[in-house]
């Protein structure tokens, strides 16, 4: 019998620069031919634009399959399934699968469709990378302060659940082969290193810690892991399966696309969406803008306040010129405040 292809799944928290990782995967592939499935949570697919504009040889267009129905652990057995399936009936068959979860998906579910009969026969989950942003981790942007949490279920005894945003993180971080520390660069050597050891206290004995810089780490350490995930997911639980429950939903985050008039002004919009991230509880924003003397359409990233943007690639011929920004946050944020103040 042939070696299995080996999958990688890449997941992390909102913004934590999964899709800058693959973009250097994509650059530094050597050689091998790579197929992209890239979920988005919400209704435009950024960050399979994002890959498409790459132009690399090392997977083409048609090699950059997109699921934009919803968290993939929700859609395993309508989208993700389906979409192995018919990857693998290709008469060129990949050498190396990337799969990009949405920063809201539980790895756990995306790993146990790799069970499936016609997917285990061919596919192995060669490791699970959960990339962390190393300078909002040290910010406590996105770790609870468990002394507080626990004064506040002494206050009050409805609040026996966990912060939903805690709780997704410590399910990524279980279910991985290896941790990622990104935008190390942004620490201090004091702060990296206390984010280091509070992230270590979390994983599991078997998972690796790497730091990096812009997704930049060695193919060699991240490819070839050869974890065999999906036949070691008794070690890999997520909370709600270590509760006894079957479930994951995600009533707890909303996403909204907002569209502005064309040819903004770069200086502007930018003002614009900074002042918004101040004002309003916004865990993402991201998106595509026209802007006013430019024949390329303007990328923007931000999470947390951190804003970041670049030209990405020059506009298609025939292609709308348009500017949506994508909105993600927690459910009691404000979305009329929030469209209104990004109008201006």
């Amino acid at each position: 019998m042939s070696e299995k292809i080996p999958a990688t799944v890449i997941t992390g928290f909102l913004g934590a620069g999964k899709t800058t990782l693959i973009r250097h995967v994509l650059a530094n592939a050597k050689g091998r031919k790579l197929a992209l499935i890239i979920n988005e949570f919400g209704d435009v697919g950024v960050d399979g634009e994002i890959l498409k504009a790459c132009g690399n040889d090392a997977c083409g267009e048609d090699d950059i399959i997109e699921l934009a129905n919803g968290c993939i652990c929700c859609t395993v057995a309508d989208d993700f399934v389906p979409t192995m399936t018919k990857l693998l009936s290709r008469s060129e068959k990949p050498d190396h699968i990337i799969i990009e979860t949405s920063g809201l998906a539980l790895p756990q579910p995306l790993v146990r469709a790799f069970n499936w009969p016609d997917i285990k026969a061919q596919v192995t989950v060669d490791g699970v990378l959960t990339v962390v942003d190393g300078k909002a981790l040290a910010e406590g942007r996105f770790a609870d302060d468990e002394e507080a949490l626990a004064a506040q279920r002494a206050e009050d005894p409805n609040l026996d659940h966990e912060n939903p945003i805690e709780e997704l993180f410590e399910d990524q971080l279980n279910a991985a082969d290896m941790v990622i520390l990104n935008k190390s660069d942004l620490l201090s050597e004091t702060e990296r290193k206390a984010t280091a050891d509070e992230l270590k206290g979390k994983l599991r004995p078997a998972t690796r810690l790497v730091a990096a810089q812009n997704g930049a780490v060695d193919l060699s350490v991240l490819l070839g892991v050869k974890g065999k995930a999906e036949d070691d997911m008794h070690n890999r639980l997520s909370h709600h399966e270590m509760e006894g429950e079957e479930q994951h939903d995600h009533d707890d985050f909303v996403t909204f696309i907002v569209e502005l008039p064309a040819k903004q002004d770069r200086a502007a919009l930018l003002k614009t969406v900074e002042r918004t991230i101040a004002g309003h509880d916004i865990l993402r924003i991201k998106g595509f803008a026209d802007v006013a003397g430019s024949d390329s359409r303007l990328l923007l990233q931000a999470v947390g306040p951190r804003l970041n943007s670049y030209f990405d690639r020059p506009w298609a011929k025939g292609e709308e010129r348009a500017t949506r920004l994508v909105v993600i946050g927690e459910k009691h944020m404000d979305r009329k405040a929030i469209e209104a103040a990004l109008q201006g």
